[in-house]
């Protein structure tokens, strides 16, 4: 059955010491104390009725406002299209040398409407120039030219799309189209959504994410155009990723930035005007770095806690993240207030695998809603054979 597991002020202090948690397979139904600690005030983002901002270093919501609020994306959709590529080529089915020769209905139909590449019926252009077009000028004709060459048919390419948002937790987004260009709703997604595809986009492809995303300029055939990032050489530390406008929707901005190895991802969707959009991104970026430093409570490695291993030939294994265990923290901040618990199926039954994940440290900051912070076997646990059998049962004894 589940263990849901208290950390005490005391051990969250013993942790900051650099000290693990003891053993962790008491249950209880509380799970800690909340931080009062003062929370800084965000600045006014009325621009942007839909508004999220997320410190990947910790995984935490530093601001939201109807994230999880349904709406139209339009070009942001392309975030999405060029995810589904960068795993293509991850997987070896697209490169990016691979050239693709313009089909008649691309050139009819998509050709100069909307953000455009110009592609003409019969061209031939690599997938490195269709990345870089759609991913800096938004080229509603560059996402259907690769989505037919990449899997034989829009309708394929859309299907993988939403493989992937199922696949990274989007439950509240679909996608009908890989440009995002109006069909009658069915594109749809939420800022909750946009932020996870984001987190993946820069966490699973790190060197495309480089190579494609956040130019100011793209040049195509003798055709200048600008990217309308709204970050991208105002701000310290952005690289993009997305802008988006309909009528329908508004305009949208799914972005990024980094400082200090510290990275912040953020959504503003729905404002009546780019000026607007650009004015919420930029004080709700620079309201997230100014207001919040990073402090770092467990080490890459560390043990965090030990979970109690059932017909193993250890009793207990070591927990461990996968990466350092920060926080993001104001001004008055005090660790004895935060609020953690430990989960996992308790107690784990051997043989266990040394970077099984097994376990789930919960954290919530200043009251907001908590974030997960996986964990994973330190070491492997084989069976126990009968000598270590007797010794559990012996040593189990009253414990």
């Amino acid at each position: 059955m589940p263990r849901y597991t208290k950390i005490s002020a005391l051990a969250l202090l013993a942790l900051l010491a650099g000290a693990p948690l003891g053993g962790v397979d008491m249950p209880t139904a509380s799970a800690g104390t909340r931080l009062q600690a003062p929370v800084p005030t965000p600045p006014d983002a009325t621009q942007a009725p839909i508004a999220l901002l997320v410190d990947l270093s910790s995984g935490q919501t530093l601001f939201a406002r109807d994230a999880q609020r349904r709406f139209v994306p339009a070009s942001l959709t392309k975030v999405m299209t060029l995810f589904t590529a960068f795993e293509l080529m991850q997987a070896g089915k697209l490169t990016s040398t691979q050239r693709i020769t313009i089909s008649p209905e691309v050139g009819r139909e998509w050709g100069g409407r909307g953000s455009t590449l110009f592609l003409q019926e019969g061209e031939q252009v690599s997938v490195d120039q269709l990345l870089r077009g759609i991913a800096t000028v938004s080229a509603n004709d560059g996402c259907i030219a690769l989505a037919e060459a990449a899997t034989g048919s829009v309708e394929a390419w859309i299907g993988l799309m939403n493989a992937h948002a199922r696949e990274l937790g989007m439950t509240g987004s679909h996608f009908g189209t890989p440009n995002g260009w109006m069909d009658e709703g069915q594109t749809f997604t939420t800022a909750h959504d946009l932020a996870i595809l984001g987190k993946a986009l820069v966490e699973r492809h790190p060197q495309l994410y480089q190579r494609y995303i956040g130019h100011k300029t793209l040049s195509f055939e003798g055709i200048a155009q600008q990217n309308h990032d709204p970050l991208i050489g105002v701000f310290d530390g952005a690289d993009g990723i997305k802008t988006g406008f309909t009528r329908q929707a508004g305009y949208g901005y799914l972005g990024s930035a980094e400082q200090n190895g510290r990275r912040l991802m953020m959504v503003v969707a729905a404002s009546p005007a780019a000026p607007q959009r650009a004015k919420a991104a930029r004080a709700l970026m620079g309201w997230g770095f100014a207001a919040f430093r990073s402090s770092t409570l467990v080490g890459e490695g560390q043990p965090v806690a030990y979970a109690k291993v059932q017909d193993g030939a250890e009793r207990s294994v070591p927990l461990v993240a996968h990466q350092p265990i920060s926080l993001a923290v104001a001004d008055g901040f005090t660790p004895d207030r935060v609020q953690y618990s430990l989960r996992y199926e308790g107690p784990l039954q051997a043989p266990l695998t040394a970077g099984q994940q097994v376990a789930t440290l919960d954290v919530a900051v200043n009251g907001a809603p908590p974030f997960s912070i996986p964990l994973y076997a330190e070491r492997a646990v084989p069976r126990a054979n009968a000598w270590q059998r007797v010794r559990n049962g012996v040593t189990g004894i009253g414990s």
